[in-house]
């Protein structure tokens, strides 16, 4: 399937956090046998460089854009993602565009359950591309949109986890898409790190999604509080209440659940 590149709005259907049922049926029907699909790691990642509030010399953005997206996969090598996964596809710089992200969801999805990890700047209902050059926007999402309502077996979303700020904008986009859980930072979100790493850390070693984002959120927030502390009238510094993860989703799950 091919995706457009306009530069169209972002849908944001509604969708609800759905209980699971419990009636008493439930507990005496009999026991089937799970199919346990393959586990795919999508990870999108593209730095650009930029570091909020300076403006840095271009030799010095290709700089922290290497040594950041070179400590990112190392990371996931150190913390046991290609152990966990059965498989892992890192799309990376140039690749990180409407078009190949799309290709690479739809292509993991006919063996996979897909856990997608955005390891790029934000902007609110839309990702930054490669060099800041380009949005991932309604060019990616209006078609998996489409495809996905037209048959659900096309995509096979598991969790969405991103560091990119306004990720919030995007998480009922996911959730329509059919993912069961996503995380977002309600504005700029000043602590990719230590959030990823601890994440990580939770998320490959079994904890729940939503435990693994609060976790991961509570230590950041801790180191946020010694640059940042509170204002003399209690609130929260601006910095901190912009990086406020919130989860969204259907239902709470782990890296070793079946589907």
């Amino acid at each position: 399937m091919r995706v457009a590149s306009p530069q169209s709005p972002v849908p944001t259907p509604q969708s609800p956090i759905i209980p699971m049922p419990t009636t008493a049926a439930n507990f005496h029907s009999p026991i089937l046998p799970v199919a346990v699909k393959a586990r795919a790691l999508l990870v999108v990642l593209e730095n650009v460089g930029y570091i909020s509030g300076l403006e840095l010399p271009a030799w010095a953005m290709r700089v922290v854009d290497t040594v950041t997206e070179e400590y990112a996969k190392l990371l996931l090598r150190l913390l046991g993602a290609y152990r966990r996964y059965d498989r892992v596809v890192i799309l990376e710089d140039a690749d990180v565009n409407n078009q190949r992200i799309a290709d690479a969801l739809f292509d993991l999805s006919k063996g996979h359950r897909v856990d997608l990890l955005l390891l790029v700047h934000g902007q609110k209902g839309c990702l930054v591309g490669y060099r800041g050059e380009s949005q991932i926007d309604g060019g990616l999402f209006n078609p998996l949109l489409a495809a996905y309502r037209q048959d659900p077996s096309l995509l096979d979303l598991g969790i969405v986890y991103g560091v990119n700020c306004y990720g919030a904008s995007l998480a009922p986009t996911w959730l329509a898409l059919g993912a069961d859980a996503v995380n977002g930072a309600v504005g700029v979100n000043y602590f990719p790190e230590p959030s990823l790493t601890l994440f990580l850390a939770r998320w490959l070693n079994g904890a729940p999604y939503s435990e693994a984002v609060a976790t991961s959120f509570h230590w950041a927030r801790r180191v946020g509080k010694l640059l940042w502390p509170d204002k003399a009238d209690g609130c929260e510094d601006i910095h901190l209440a912009g990086s406020r993860q919130i989860v969204y989703g259907r239902r709470d799950v782990r890296l070793s659940d079946p589907r």
